[in-house]
């Protein structure tokens, strides 16, 4: 077998059995890492480490993966100002994780007959997000809905690592200072003036 060393060295092909020898010089396992090699390829290692190190590697690995996401988000050609702002907050924060937004424009009765209503809606919008998010898919009418996809300028994986920084300095703030309010309006708040009783005439 070819035998790799504790620190990447390369001993050369050795048997066996002085493998096992070696192994138990340095008090360390014989582990098998290219059986398919010719020699088969053996590398001598603390075992029990390594399963550590793989796995912690392998659970940081998931941690940073990111699953794109598709939220969606319906509104009705004829929507209240107030409603807008809301949904379209709805939309910002969405963008912001790095996540993608489907809108979907719901047509009823003689709306249907009024498209360019939704298509000005979803016009609109996309404007209204341009610095988070792009016309990933433009708007197109799909029976009685026009639909239209937002992506994000900001990629998943670095959405989620700004939530998790962002996270951090709030948790090492809250640590630094314990006795101060979580909710900076409620510290600023000046304490209320005791109301005064009305003077008897």
């Amino acid at each position: 077998m070819r035998l790799v060393g504790p620190s990447g060295e390369q001993v050369g092909i050795v048997p066996l059995a002085k493998a096992l020898e070696l192994a138990q010089e340095y008090d360390l396992d014989l582990v098998e890492v290219a059986a398919n090699a010719r020699p088969p390829v053996c590398k001598l290692m603390d075992y029990g480490k390594f399963k550590y190190e793989s796995a912690m590697k392998a659970r940081e690995a998931r941690k940073n993966q990111a699953h794109t996401v598709i939220k969606e988000m319906k509104l009705r050609p004829k929507i209240d100002p107030h409603d807008y702002d809301t949904k379209k907050g709805h939309v910002v924060r969405f963008l912001k994780q790095g996540d993608k937004v489907k809108i979907t424009i719901m047509f009823r009765g003689r709306e249907q007959s009024r498209p360019e209503l939704g298509y000005r809606l979803l016009q609109r919008l996309a404007e209204d997000v341009q610095d988070l998010g792009f016309v990933e898919s433009n708007p197109k009418q799909d029976g009685r809905n026009m639909i239209m996809v937002l992506g994000p300028h900001k990629k998943k994986t670095e959405a989620m690592a700004e939530a998790r920084q962002a996270q951090e300095a709030r948790k090492a703030e809250a640590k630094a200072n314990p006795g101060r309010s979580q909710n900076p309006a409620e510290a600023e708040a000046p304490a209320e003036a005791p109301a005064e009783e009305p003077a008897e005439a």
